[in-house]
């Protein structure tokens, strides 16, 4: 940056305080207001549970603002989707124009995520870009709900748009639009999604243009400088009393399908300066064959909601941007060029990157330290509804919720949507239902999934269904921590692996795993998966005994995990009335026995676990909490290769904290 612009970039406001305030908070309810219109005149319930993002941008595509519930993958990309539409338009803009863009090599996300830009005019002078971005159900590929574990580059995943514009001069593009929507799923519903974020984007038009009405041009584009200048200005504060130097860690996607066995790294290094935090992910592993890699604007975004989340006061906007700066290295899982896969970014490369950023953010700010939190999934059906006439084809297309880390004075959140987005909402059953031959069989918090730890992670869940009357059904899952499983901190200990299967408890059972695409499913079929909880803080034998024992009494942690992740013993008395003992001096015991052992129990033949675990000797958190021992449930083997990278961290994070 020259030192010119650094110069204005650094000035004092010009605007009086009071008017500052009021736009740059102004800014913030005017996206709220789009946000408010997509949510009511959306047609796709995916949407209206809140998986869906809007921006005010400036005319040279900055972000101006952000809302309060936006989707923090969206947030760090919209301006990269907003610059590429006035890179490839250029002078070619107009009043009435409004752009469709979704390409993920052009700074978005995946194809799913559809973005709306309409450019605000003030007389003939292009002053701002508004933007709205929903994740649509299905946008075409080979597969319903668009994402194919097999696809190795992009042309399996759906419709790739470029920026083009679906409206000139105020004149709807109707072939164009039909072009795009008669290539997707359910095209009536793509057409009222698109409608609904064209109709929320002239919200924002409108909200500003009676801003400008009321203060002046002038005054309203020198407050969209301003709140950029500010937010650069409070971030750079923030930096300056932080300690300088480097940090930096790793965290796995679980495998490449044609390796095998491997965790596929993901190295985030820091750098605090005087005035900048700089993130370099050299070292990270080249582009794999499936979907979990992400491009470059989906990783970019990891870094900056990763940074965010330790800076919760902070608004957001470019001005933040231009503090955080990240190096992506080309051709790997987190910088993939067309035409690679990258529709399970969000499941793959982008979650790992927040939570290595929080590991190293824990180090740096430790009154905010949070453990890894369990992993964005989609579990996608997808056929024809027999219920109506057998020809209306149907997407039941869900997330779930699950646990978020251990903090540094508490525990992790129960049950909470993922890191990729907390402004999700958690789908009601009814609803889905009503919508889809898909009953929901049980919902419910897991015992013993939250990471043991002094302060344990959040709760994970369990969601299960049946098929009802279906005709030529698929199921499909984007998932991910089967083997890099949620992990703990500061001697804090895992979760549990996440995955689904399909029909259990019944002869068919099987174990899917947490990638896989278009399995055929019928009328009668069941499935059920779990949600990890989140990792646990700190030494799970320094945990307050009382503590444990209310988790006992709420069920979310049994009297056989107590005994063996805590060291405590508890004695059932009378459930009914809550009625629990502990037997102080066989805790004392225990604990020791746990201290003097566990260090052990980690440098075991991984071959020799597998053998405990076939026999039925110990169970799966045994294997993992216990041992560090990483396998494929499929097979119920060891991964010896996987098992060795996972040991290694867990000795960094837990094993050096337990002395």
């Amino acid at each position: 940056m020259s030192t010119m612009k650094l110069a204005e970039h650094n000035k004092v406001q010009n605007l009086d305080p009071v008017t500052f305030e009021v736009l740059k908070n102004g800014f913030v309810n005017l996206v709220d207001q789009m946000a408010e219109q997509m949510l009511r005149t959306c047609y796709s319930f995916v949407i209206y549970n809140r998986d869906f993002s809007c921006a005010l941008c400036d005319a040279e595509g900055n972000t101006v603002m952000q809302g309060t519930q936006d989707i923090s993958v969206h947030v760090g990309t919209l301006h990269l989707t907003a610059k590429a539409v006035l890179e490839d338009f250029a002078d070619d803009i107009h009043p009435g124009d409004v752009f469709l863009v979704n390409d993920p090599y052009r700074g978005g996300t995946h194809f799913s995520d559809v973005r709306v830009v309409l450019p605000v005019f003030h007389g003939e002078k292009l002053i701002a870009l508004m933007q709205t971005n929903g994740h649509w159900a299905d946008v075409g590929g080979s597969n319903p709900g668009s994402f194919d574990i097999t696809a190795k580059e992009h042309f399996g995943e759906g419709l790739r748009i470029p920026p083009v514009r679906i409206y000139s001069k105020g004149q709807y593009l109707k072939d164009i639009v039909n072009i795009i929507i008669k290539n997707m799923r359910i095209p009536e519903e793509r057409i009222g999604d698109l409608r609904s974020q064209v109709e929320a984007a002239k919200v924002g038009e409108k909200q500003l243009n009676e801003m400008i009405d009321k203060y002046g041009i002038d005054t309203v584009l020198l407050a969209f400088d301003e709140v950029q200048n500010y937010v650069e200005r409070l971030m750079k504060a923030k930096i300056a009393a932080l300690p300088k130097g480097e940090w930096e860690t790793v965290d796995y996607i679980d495998m490449d399908p044609q390796l095998g066995d491997g965790l596929i790294p993901i190295r985030v290094k820091m750098t605090i300066t005087d005035d900048e935090i700089l993130y370099d992910l050299s070292g990270s592993h080249p582009y794999i064959s499936c979907f979990l890699n992400a491009g470059f604007g989906s990783a970019l975004s990891g870094t900056y909601a990763g940074t965010k989340t330790f800076f919760p006061d902070i608004p957001l906007n470019s001005g933040f941007y231009r503090v955080v700066k990240t190096y992506l290295p080309e051709n790997t899982v987190v910088n993939a060029p067309s035409p690679v896969a990258v529709s399970g970014y969000c499941s793959g490369s982008f979650e790992k990157i927040m939570n290595a950023c929080f590991e190293l953010w824990s180090n740096i700010m430790p009154e905010r330290a949070i453990a890894c939190s369990f992993n964005l999934e989609y579990l996608l059906i997808g056929g024809y509804d027999k219920r109506q006439n057998g020809s209306e084809y149907f997407m039941w297309y869900d997330w779930m919720a699950g646990g978020h880390g251990g903090r540094i004075d508490r525990d992790g959140a129960n049950t909470t949507s993922p890191v990729f987005g907390v402004g999700l909402s958690v789908q009601p059953c009814e609803g889905q239902e009503r919508l889809s031959p898909v009953i929901t069989t049980k919902h419910q918090i897991i015992t013993d999934s939250a990471g043991p730890g002094k302060y344990r992670g959040g709760c994970g869940v369990e969601k299960g269904g049946i098929l009802t009357d279906t005709n030529n059904t698929v199921m499909s899952y984007c998932c991910d921590r089967s083997r890099s499983i949620t992990w703990g901190i500061k001697g804090g200990l895992p979760s549990i692996p996440q995955g689904a299967i399909l029909n259990p408890n019944t002869e068919d059972e099987e174990f899917l795993g947490t990638i896989f695409s278009n399995v055929e499913v019928k009328k009668g079929d069941s499935f059920t998966r779990p949600s990890a909880g989140g990792g646990g803080l700190g030494d799970p034998l320094e945990r307050d005994i009382h503590a444990v024992l209310e988790d006992v009494i709420d069920e979310y942690v049994s009297i056989e995990r107590a005994k063996l992740d805590y060291g405590v013993i508890i004695y059932e008395i009378d459930r009914d009335i809550d009625a629990f003992e502990v037997d102080y001096e066989a805790t004392l015991k225990e604990r020791e026995y746990i201290r003097n052992n566990r260090c052990q129990w980690l440098e075991m033949d991984p071959h020799e676990v597998e053998g405990l675990y076939n026999a039925g000797v110990i169970n799966q958190m045994d294997v993992v909490r216990r041992h560090g021992v990483i396998m494929d449930y499929k097979t119920n083997k060891v991964l010896p290769i996987s098992t060795m990278q996972y040991r290694e961290e867990m000795k960094k994070r837990s094993l050096v904290f337990w002395a």
